[in-house]
């Protein structure tokens, strides 16, 4: 035990659980995911040019990213998955360093490898991992500040807890280039730090010049960023400001986040035996109200959600009801993966843990665990992290992290990719407030509860780039008889990077370098089915284009379907090709 303690092998473990996972969902395909094709695009503009070269619609910096990406193609050659293999290489030491931080926080070596593996083999985080998305980039930042603030706290001597936070401070300063708010940390984790550390002259001022100087060099990242040509300025407050949908945004949050941390907050449940059997009767009652209203056919129906959340909210693009990523970017209805019966359970299963974790906090009259001792077996820390400090260090930056996703809930919906920084708090807290309340060591059943979503994962991973190959050989199959890549509806993220083969940049209303960089795209022809973000990609005005449904538009077109597999079952999914124009008379 001594010596898997030295190699931090449970921390390598939860890398290599990753891996494995990736490996068998094998996540490949030559198109954009989401809103990676336009920064893959650069990252080879800047393997090619030496030059970063932004190409519209793009919002967070990318930075140190784009220069991982770029070496990458240098070393491999170009491809879409050579560059989000990158992303994956983030995504293993993200696992090691998140198993380490929440040892560090005074989470005992088993409960934290189970956590950790809670989270990184989840749905999200695997189809993350194999994007080349921010989110994973970000999240990495945002920890490695973490580390280095427990680390300073936990630190004896002056000089050691200088340079953790000089390392929380460097690290988050440079990685945060990737994606803007995970600089929280040195603008307000570090500050938290600092607080508690005031009583020690000397690290207070070391430490503000330190973080003075991230400070100036976050402004001189932003102030470079907002000069660059074709890149998209992200505005705290919105013009028009909607209460109710920011309240709705919330209210559904407060579902997303347990749930997308359902292996521990299922943990809690048992908790439940502990409330009055009239408060576990009101519990349920409000339950079977929102159940009715969820599934009722009124006016309210498709305003409040079952577990998983469907895209049209913003929360669930990436873990809803069909498994695959925004599932309304295609023309039909594609197979629904989670059923009513299985929806309403999740949410129940999702609620009950999160009254149990109530229960097991209002509880009196219990007697609190006792700690185990500070030994290698236990893996507890020396220098315990008190609840007060956690709380002083994180619950500033959880409370700001989460007020600047209020002002996005209006434009356009919170996604819950966004969660990410904030799963991290909730899940430091949940084992901790189980370690402390209810027992030391996490239950044996968590074992296969890890599993069992970490197969889901896999699945659904496996079936979303299983989908995308379909997408591209439906794709080929058109360009091989003939029709150009721009009469072809691709799908949203697809459609940008045919756009970029014609133009130097997405055509965004939000661009405001050079001034005359957006030109409103002409009308479609008359009659003609909805293509998504129509008005970013002018070039491309769709003949035929990919559907669940072969009657969807007008018609099936004269093309071979293409079909997909779809992991547990045997049936295949299928795509067609349909028409996007009516008959001509």
């Amino acid at each position: 035990m001594q010596l898997a303690r030295r190699l931090r092998l449970p921390a390598v473990l939860c890398s290599l659980a990753v891996l494995l996972c990736e490996l068998i969902s094998r996540p490949y395909t030559s198109m954009g995911v989401c809103d990676d094709g336009p920064y893959i695009l650069m990252a080879q503009k800047l393997a090619a040019t030496g030059h970063i070269l932004y190409n519209g619609n793009i919002t967070p910096m990318l930075g140190w990213q784009l220069y991982l990406g770029a070496a990458f193609i240098k070393l491999f050659g170009f491809s879409f998955t050579v560059a989000r293999m990158s992303t994956l290489l983030v995504a293993l030491l993200t696992a090691f360093l998140l198993q380490r931080t929440l040892v560090r926080a005074g989470i005992h070596e088993r409960n934290a490898t189970l956590g950790t593996l809670a989270l990184v083999l989840s749905p999200i985080y695997l189809m993350l991992s194999a994007t080349y998305m921010s989110d994973v980039f970000g999240l990495f930042s945002i920890l490695l500040c973490l580390y280095g603030c427990l680390r300073s706290l936990q630190s004896a001597s002056d000089r050691a807890t200088i340079l953790w936070l000089c390392f929380a401070v460097f690290t988050n300063a440079l990685f945060g280039t990737s994606r803007q708010i995970a600089w929280l940390g040195v603008l307000v984790m570090i500050p938290s730090a600092l607080y508690l550390l005031r009583s020690r002259r000397r690290v207070l001022l070391a430490g503000l010049a330190v973080n003075l100087l991230g400070g100036l060099f976050i402004l001189a990242c932003m102030q470079w960023f907002l000069r660059q040509p074709y890149n998209v300025h992200e505005h705290l407050l919105p013009k028009t400001f909607s209460v109710a949908t920011a309240l709705l945004q919330i209210a559904y949050s407060v579902l997303d986040l347990p749930y997308l941390l359902l292996p521990v907050t299922l943990l809690f449940l048992p908790q439940l035996r502990k409330l009055r059997l009239r408060t576990l009767a009101i519990f349920l009652l409000l339950f079977s109200g929102y159940v009715f209203l969820a599934t009722y056919p009124s006016h309210l129906r498709g305003n409040v959600q079952l577990l998983p959340m469907g895209s049209g909210t913003g929360l669930g693009e990436w873990n809803n009801v069909t498994g695959i990523f925004a599932y309304d970017l295609l023309q039909g209805k594609p197979p629904i993966v989670i059923g009513k019966v299985a929806q309403v359970l999740l949410t129940l299963l999702t609620l009950g843990g999160v009254v149990g974790l109530i229960a097991s906090l209002r509880q009196t009259g219990g007697t609190k665990p006792a700690p185990e001792p500070a030994t290698a077996e236990s893996g507890v820390v020396s220098r315990e992290v008190s609840w007060r400090q956690l709380s002083m260090l994180l619950a500033p930056f959880f409370l700001t992290y989460y007020l600047l996703l209020i002002p996005r809930s209006v434009v356009s919906g919170i996604r819950d990719r966004y969660f990410l920084g904030l799963l991290v708090v909730i899940l430091l807290c949940l084992l901790r407030s189980y370690q402390d309340q209810i027992q030391q060591r996490l239950p044996l059943v968590s074992i296969p509860l890890v599993a069992a979503v970490a197969l889901y994962a896999v699945m659904m991973t496996h079936n979303m780039f299983s989908l995308y190959r379909a997408r591209v050989a439906l794709a080929n199959e058109l360009v091989a008889a003939g029709v150009a890549p721009t009469a072809i509806d691709h799908g949203w993220e697809q459609n940008m990077v045919v756009e970029l083969q014609h133009s130097n940049h997405i055509n965004d209303p939000r661009t405001t370098i050079p001034a005359d960089a957006y030109k409103p795209a002409p009308p479609l022809p008359a009659g003609s089915c909805k293509v998504v973000n129509y008005d970013q990609t002018p070039h491309v005005r769709p003949l035929y284009g990919a559907s669940f449904d072969p009657n969807a538009c007008y018609g099936p077109a004269p093309f071979a379907p293409v079909h997909y597999s779809r992991w547990p079952y045997s049936t295949p999914g299928t795509l067609y090709a349909v028409r996007y124009l009516p008959p001509k008379a």
